[in-house]
């Protein structure tokens, strides 16, 4: 059986909480928590393949494993199976040596980070700490273990990269601009991934993953916030919710679909770059419109700026109002993916539509919100 080291660095209301494996992933959140949803994902995909994965998990107080309990062999006991579970933190490097060099993995993912964009303004040192410094730690633990010629490590970037976009669409070889304390952290990531490979000959690849999404996003992410809030409308539970800047453009797509693209760079013969996206832009404004759609109901927008509401035509009901404090100091206003590589090399492609993405979002929160209003 293959081993694989998996750290998922998970959020659960902006607290960070990690998954290892035989397979080492990290986790984390607006593309961003995703890592959490990424990790889950990347747990059931590689345990069906037969690996053995291992997780590092962040010590809590209380059990932060809900994206993967029905991973163990027991959930209701949480006893593990081909899913281990081991305490760490990518800001503890001796941890990172301990675990690694207990596991001996053959692959490593790290999900790991602070990944909430707005959210890095405010917590811009530890961002940097876990995100950019956290990578190095991560490298240099399969440096002190001897494990640079029998590892294969993938590294979770991200579109945030591009920022202030240089050229659309936006392809590996596209100048990088990131636009916030996140995109610069992970910036610094991307590169000392580029740096270990051609010092060491290590086999380490960058995934540039655009946004991608699922009912196990965060619930602090902009598109989760929607689907969560249109469920609460449709079942009568709240009247309406509060976003940012609603004409912010996004490549979307599945998580799921994602995190096969992870497996496969890690499957090619030489360590390469990949940009992973669907070549599609939806903005943040569409997402809304589709969402409330799916439940019956056709919002039409007046106003402008920060006084725009969005109003159910049927109803006469406001359910969308803007507010200023969901902007960014620098904003990211169109982000769109060239995934010509990984088609032409990995013979990867997405399988989800956005409208697909959206509805499956919407009817999972339904189904949350019906069972639990408080979720």
């Amino acid at each position: 059986m293959e081993g694989l080291f998996l750290q998922l660095w998970l959020f659960l209301e902006c607290l960070p909480i990690h998954l290892c494996g035989t397979a080492v992933n990290c986790s984390e959140g607006d593309e961003h928590c995703r890592k959490v949803q990424d990790g889950s994902y990347l747990a059931e995909f590689l345990l069906e393949k037969g690996y053995e994965v291992h997780g590092i998990v962040r010590r809590s107080s209380s059990f932060n494993t809900g994206r993967i309990e029905h991973l163990y062999k027991n959930s209701q006991a949480h006893i593990e199976g081909n899913m281990k579970l081991h305490y760490g933190d990518l800001t503890d490097s001796t941890c990172l040596v301990k675990i690694i060099n207990e596991v001996k993995p053959n692959e490593i993912y790290n999900l790991g980070a602070q990944s909430h964009v707005k959210i890095s303004f405010d917590l811009a040192e530890y961002t940097a700490d876990v995100d950019g410094v956290g990578t190095l730690r991560l490298l240099d633990a399969i440096k002190t273990c001897g494990l640079i010629n029998s590892v294969k490590f993938y590294q979770a970037s991200t579109s945030e990269l591009f920022g202030k976009v240089q050229e659309i669409p936006q392809k590996e070889t596209t100048p990088f601009y990131p636009r916030s304390p996140y995109g610069a952290a992970k910036l610094y990531a991307y590169w000392i991934v580029v740096n270990f490979r051609e010092a060491y000959n290590l086999f380490a690849v960058n995934g540039i993953l655009f946004n991608h999404e699922s009912p196990r996003r965060g619930a602090n992410f902009v598109t989760r916030k929607i689907s969560r809030s249109v469920a609460k409308i449709h079942l009568g539970q709240m009247d309406s919710f509060s976003l940012g800047n609603l004409d912010a453009k996004r490549d979307w797509g599945h998580a799921r679909d994602y995190v096969e693209a992870m497996w496969l760079m890690l499957q090619t013969d030489e360590p390469e770059d990949f940009v992973i996206a669907t070549g599609e832009v939806h903005s943040v404004r569409e997402f809304v419109e589709k969402s409330f759609k799916h439940i019956g109901k056709t919002i039409v927008w007046e106003g402008k700026n920060e006084n725009e509401v969005g109003r159910c035509k049927e109803t006469g009901k406001i359910h969308v109002t803007v507010n200023h404090k969901y902007y960014r100091p620098t904003e990211v206003d169109f982000l769109q993916g060239d995934c010509t590589k990984a088609r032409q090399k990995l013979n990867w492609k997405p399988r989800v539509t956005f409208d697909e993405l959206v509805r499956e979002m919407v009817d999972a929160d339904v189904e949350l919100m019906r069972s639990n209003p408080n979720a």
